[in-house]
């Protein structure tokens, strides 16, 4: 099984060193030692846990969606220019980039510092993977 030390855990969920050994702390997360000693998650369980945030994250009430794909963020670039709009949110360690019509942009009234949510839906989604025992 994969386990992720506390920093690495940290940056996957997009949270500080602090937040995951307080969930530790607290029961949420539990841990075992590595090799050289140090403080390891299992991935199995940090992904149910990452599950669990996005879930009590996407919590908006009455609205519903076919798409599954939701990525919260902050709105860091607004650029329209002609017909066509691109923005950027910062969704924890990730950044999202969105093309849209101008007119689409300006009816979010999307301003930088906003909260944004980049909802996405495609056909083709690439996975890679870094596994430490590959290397």
């Amino acid at each position: 099984m994969t386990h992720f030390r506390i920093a690495e855990a940290a940056t996957l969920l997009g949270v500080s060193d602090d937040t995951v050994r307080r969930w530790v702390r607290d029961g949420l997360l539990t841990v075992s030692h590595d090799a050289a000693g140090r403080q390891v998650v299992p991935g199995d369980e940090l992904a149910a846990h990452a599950q669990w945030l996005a879930s009590a994250a996407n919590e908006d009430g009455d609205r519903q969606l076919s798409a599954r794909n939701r990525f919260v963020g902050l709105v860091t670039r607004v650029e329209i220019e002609g017909l066509m709009a691109q923005v950027e949110l910062q969704c924890g360690p990730f950044r999202v980039v969105s093309l849209m019509s101008a007119e689409a942009a300006r009816d979010l009234r999307l301003e930088v510092g906003d909260r944004g949510v980049a909802i996405v839906k495609a056909t083709t989604v690439i996975i890679e993977t870094h596994r430490k025992d590959d290397e």
